[in-house]
Parts: structure tokens; C-alpha cells; sequence
């Protein structure tokens, strides 16, 4: 029974309301009609029952204890994730890591990495909702604690909310705007009714990606800056040192609210974790040869292959591990910065990507052990290479015929391939036909722009291994006379120059799932061309992409969801705004042997906080 006594607040900055109305027998009598339940799912596909212990990719007997030492290139100054000024440059692992996940701050549920997009309790230990997804309500877990002892509360999910409005970075600022008013719906109930603006993946954001936040415990008037100050937060792990730029090390709260929570069973189990910063990825291999790291993900098939002749790894006290996941693999390609005039036009980007040779490349530089990238979601049913366009997709893109490309439609196209040799001939003629309908003309074995002037970039890059495959690529340029320059840029100037949007053509990679949505609006939406911090790295702007993201957010089941992604996939592909590049089929990680690791993988791949160890010795 939802509670009826509660007190009004106001929203304050924002001049939305937070309104508490005994008097809403309608909004109650709603709220009341729908079942409260234990998860939710962007399709309902929900795969666990409400008795459920763990989720299947954990051990939920791993021992807890031990430590763990990771590794990652880079650096920070802040430990405050959540807004503009450290929003590049904020510690690893405090919130939403894509590899520690949520060692500090916690959201109101839980995603399992075991399927598309389902949540399950955490900080709300039930949810509700309607068909419409109108509105959503939480139910708090009386249990939650932030770390100094005290109860999470509907008023720290409002403050939450108004603080980041306020102060916060992309995408927390902006979600405000598509919620009507909030309200305390008893003790621990806080409702959201959503406005015309929210879609169907919405409410799944503000459980899973929205953080809460202690409002006992944030200062308003300092809260927008970066800041080294440990933070008060709900989460497994308290930060125990810091050593800007270089170490940070998170401590496991033996006082954990939510240990023995199904959704929490077999995570965290180490007492502490350190994440060491490393200029580079050869310093970062070197610490983890001597033990220092525990932990490598190596993304390079041949240093795979030939860097592990170490004394530890003939021994047995390295393994190296495969992981298989089920999920798109991750775009990687040159990227194309469209806000440059020279990559305005889209017949001079389907002429540059006709000259870069993979399989010369492929076989070159890595042995031949990649596969070739095509698709926005590699390797998954929500590609649309080699699958001709189903009817739902033929209306979806009815209206923009112009941007796509024939034989995406058809299922025919495919990245260049050429014979391999370095110098096919028949690429570099498709390439210089296309410029040349793009207005330009060749001169001497020289391309120039309309305006007369040489045709030149800069390839930024960040990393050895990026310079090779810049070069690489700027030896087949050379052959129609385009100057490719490569700057290598240190880490913090790189990112500064990325968050500026300040490049010609980076080398940008974009991660995928299998539930795309609302993070392609940061990407890819209109709105987010000239957003400082945005992911939008090509700056599209396109009506057309707007009305594949919508079409895909507003899906109801599977199939409709199937083809607005495959749409916007062929919509993507036609604007050649990447270079598609290269992946992986499979996850490659190292580890000492005293870390552990879960019999099952998930959907999503290797989790590290489901590892353990069996020991509590240092290396």
C-alpha cells in the first residue's frame, strides 16, 4: 500500500516540481493497479525469478578477502565522476566503470550482464510502472546505507536529481527535462511521472545509469568543481588512498549494506582494490610481468601471441585466458570530424575509406588475426550487413532515400576489400572517381579541394599502436597525392583536444550492446554536435539519424526494436562517418594465478567484479 502522508518540497533550482499531494486518488489508484515487481526489462523478456539467489555468471561462494591490483593508461585529478570540469580525469572504478563497475556510487537497480537490458533491485528493492512506462515508482530498500551509517532516502534521490540539473555533466544534467514532477510516495516511495519528451528506455535509465547521492553529505557550493575529497556513498568500497595521476586504492566496507542481496552475491569480494596509472600500455605490460599489476587486457592479437615467453607464464603462475561474449563487438575505425569542411561531403569520406587496405594491413601488422569490422553491432542480430531490408526498416527510412547507400539496403555491401598487395589499383580508381564528383581535381598526382587548395589532415593519435595503423593507412593516401600528418598527442592534451572536438581524425571506438539507446543521442543525436563532453566524435547532424534513435526508443517488443537498430545501423554505414577498422572475436585477458575467476561468462563478456583470490598474500 502506497503511503499517503507526506510533506511538500520544491525543486528548487530547476522551477520543476517535487510535489507530495495527499489528494492524487488518481495517481494512487494507478500506482496501485500495476504489481509491484522485482525487475524490469526494456522488452520484459525478464530471465530470473523473483526467488532468484545470483546471477548465473557469479560464484556466489567466491571467499572474500585478498586484494587486487589493476592497471590502466592514463591519469586522474578528481574523484567527483559527475560533472563537466573532471568528467575525463575522474579516478577509475567510482561510477559506471566499464570495467570495476560501481565501487563507490550505486544506483537504484542493478543490471545483469546475462541479458539484453533487465534490472534487478538494489537500491529500490521493487519497482513499478505502466504500460505507457508514464510514470515509475521505487520502493527503497530499507536496508540501504550510505557508507557513514546513514538511510538512503527519497529526499537523497530528489537532491540527487536537483544537484545534477544544476552542476552536473552530460547526460545528468539533462534528464530533468523529461520529467514532470517527482514525489515522495511514503517512508521509502519515490515516484516519477515523465512528460512528453521521456521514451520507453527512459525509466530503465534513471534505474540503472542515474546515481544517488548523499544529500547530507554534498556541499552545493563546491559540488560542480573537481575534487580529491574521498566521497560519502552507498556502494561495496570506500576509498582508502589516493595518489593523483599515479594509484588509488578502494577498500571493501566490511558494514556493506547490500552483501547478502541477491543482485550483490559473489561481487566484491576482494578486501582491497588499486587501480595503478600508467603512461603507456608498455609500462602498464612491464608492471604486470613483475607482478605489480595482477591483471592485463591485451587487445593486440600479436602481442598475444608473442609477448608472454616470461618466465611466469612457462611456470604456470600467469594464465591466459579467452573470454567469448554474445554481445556486438565494439566499433573501432578512423573517425571522420564532419564540423572540418573538408569532411562535409560524404562522397570525400566514402573516397578516403576506399583507401585503406585491411587486408594488407591485417596481415601486415597483426598476422591476419582480425576480423574486418562492418557493422555498428558487429558480429549480432542487430546488424543489418548481409540481411536485405525488412518492411519495417523500408518505412523507418522511407523518407531518406537520399542518405542511403543502394546496397545497404539490399544487403550487399561490404567494407573495400582488396587483394592485399598494397597497391590495388581498382580501390584508388573508386576513390578518385568519387572525388572527383565531390568537385576535385588531380594536378601532377596531387589531389586538390574544390577550392584549389592541397588536400591534407592530421591523424591524431595516442599510442604506438595507433601511430603504425595512422601510418599504415597514410601510404595508401599518398598513392591519389592526399598528406595525412600524425600528431601523437600525450594523454592529457588528447583528451582536452577530444572533449574540444579540436581534430581532423582520431582513431575513436564506441562500445556496443545489445540494447542500444539513449546513449546514442550523446553520440549521434543532433543535439549533441557541439556539446562540450559529448561522444558525438564525427558531429553528425541529422534529422534522419534523430528519427532512427526515436523509432528505436519508442519499440515496444523485439522485432520493432530489431529493425529501427538495423535502420539506423544502414543509415550509419551510408554516411561513412567511421572508417570501419577491425575486432576481435574474442576477449583476451592475463592474470597471475592467484586471481580467480566464475565458471560461466556472461552475455557481456568477463566481469571483474565477480573475480576473487584464495589468498591474501601480496605479490
Amino acid at each position: 500500500m502506497l503511503g499517503t502522508s507526506v510533506l511538500a518540497t520544491a525543486f528548487g533550482t530547476t522551477g520543476l516540481p517535487f510535489t507530495q499531494d495527499t489528494a492524487q486518488a488518481q495517481t494512487v489508484a494507478t500506482a496501485q493497479d500495476s504489481a509491484p515487481s522485482y525487475a524490469l526489462s526494456m522488452h520484459g523478456d525478464i530471465a530470473l525469478p523473483a526467488d532468484f539467489k545470483h546471477f548465473p555468471y557469479t560464484n556466489p561462494a567466491a571467499p572474500k578477502g585478498g586484494n587486487i591490483t589493476y592497471g590502466v593508461v592514463g591519469t586522474f585529478d578528481s574523484l567527483n565522476p559527475f560533472v563537466l570540469q573532471s568528467m575525463r580525469t575522474t579516478a577509475r572504478g567510482m561510477f559506471n566503470d566499464a570495467d570495476f563497475g560501481n565501487l563507490m556510487f550505486e544506483t537504484l537497480m542493478q543490471r545483469s550482464a546475462n541479458e539484453p537490458f533487465t534490472l534487478y533491485g538494489l537500491l529500490a528493492e521493487r519497482v513499478e510502472t505502466d504500460d505507457a512506462r508514464s510514470f515509475i515508482e521505487f520502493t527503497l530498500n530499507e536496508q540501504a546505507k550510505w557508507s557513514d551509517g546513514n538511510p538512503v532516502t527519497p529526499e537523497d534521490v530528489i537532491f540527487t536529481y536537483e544537484i545534477l540539473t544544476e552542476k552536473g555533466r552530460p547526460p545528468y544534467n539533462a534528464r530533468m527535462n523529461r520529467i514532470a514532477k517527482i514525489e515522495k510516495t511514503g517512508e521509502r516511495g519515490i515516484r516519477f511521472t515523465f512528460n512528453d519528451k521521456a521514451d520507453r528506455e527512459f525509466p530503465l535509465l534513471l534505474a540503472s545509469t542515474m546515481p544517488v547521492l548523499p544529500k547530507h553529505a554534498v556541499d552545493p557550493e563546491t559540488f560542480g568543481k573537481a575534487s580529491l575529497k574521498p566521497p560519502i556513498a552507498s556502494g561495496p568500497y570506500i576509498v582508502k588512498t589516493v595518489k593523483p595521476g599515479e594509484r588509488i586504492t578502494y577498500q571493501r566496507n566490511p558494514d556493506y549494506w547490500a552483501k547478502d542481496l541477491p543482485s550483490r552475491s559473489g561481487f566484491s569480494n576482494f578486501d582491497t582494490i588499486t587501480i595503478e596509472y600508467f603512461r603507456n600500455e608498455t609500462s602498464y605490460f612491464e608492471a604486470f610481468k613483475k607482478g605489480i599489476v595482477d591483471v592485463y587486457v591485451d587487445g593486440s592479437p600479436n602481442h598475444w601471441s608473442k609477448a608472454y615467453d616470461f618466465p611466469a607464464v612457462k611456470q604456470g603462475k600467469v594464465i591466459k585466458d579467452t573470454f567469448v561474449k554474445g554481445t556486438p563487438a565494439n566499433m573501432l575505425g578512423f573517425v571522420f570530424n564532419t564540423r572540418r569542411e573538408k569532411f562535409a561531403d560524404v562522397k570525400v569520406r566514402r573516397a578516403l575509406s576506399e583507401l585503406f587496405d585491411f587486408e594488407w594491413t591485417n596481415r601486415s601488422l597483426f598476422s591476419g588475426q582480425y576480423d574486418r569490422m562492418a557493422s555498428f553491432w558487429q558480429g549480432s542480430e542487430l546488424s543489418s550487413v548481409g540481411r536485405p531490408a525488412s518492411e519495417g526498416e523500408k518505412q523507418l527510412l522511407a523518407p531518406y532515400q537520399d542518405k542511403i547507400l543502394p546496397e545497404t539496403m539490399d544487403g550487399t555491401w561490404r567494407p573495400t576489400t582488396t587483394n592485399g598487395s598494397g597497391h590495388d589499383r581498382a580501390p584508388a580508381k573508386k576513390a578518385y572517381d568519387l572525388l572527383e564528383q565531390a568537385g576535385f581535381t588531380f594536378e601532377n598526382g596531387v589531389a586538390h579541394t574544390p577550392e584549389g587548395t592541397r588536400l591534407s589532415f592530421e591523424i591524431m593519435t595516442r599510442s604506438v599502436d595507433e601511430e603504425k595503423l595512422a601510418l599504415a593507412y597514410k601510404r595508401n593516401l599518398a598513392r591519389l597525392g592526399i598528406v595525412a600528418e600524425i600528431r601523437s598527442a600525450d594523454d592529457a592534451q588528447y583528451q582536452q583536444r577530444l572533449q574540444n572536438f579540436d581534430y581532423d581524425m582520431i582513431i575513436g571506438a564506441l562500445t556496443a550492446s545489445l540494447s542500444p539507446g539513449n546513449e546514442q543521442w550523446m553520440r549521434w543525436g543532433s543535439g549533441s554536435r557541439d556539446a562540450s563532453g559529448s561522444f558525438n566524435y564525427p558531429g553528425a547532424q541529422d534529422p534522419a539519424i534523430d528519427a532512427m534513435i526515436e523509432a528505436m526508443l519508442a519499440a515496444k517488443d523485439r522485432p520493432a526494436f530489431t529493425d529501427a537498430v538495423r535502420a539506423f545501423d544502414r543509415l550509419l554505414i551510408s554516411g561513412s562517418y567511421y572508417l570501419p577498422l577491425y575486432y576481435l572475436p574474442k576477449q583476451q585477458v592475463a592474470r597471475w594465478e592467484r586471481i580467480k575467476i566464475p565458471q560461466k561468462t556472461s552475455l557481456y563478456g568477463y566481469q571483474f567484479p565477480t573475480w576473487w583470490t584464495e589468498t591474501t598474500s601480496v605479490n
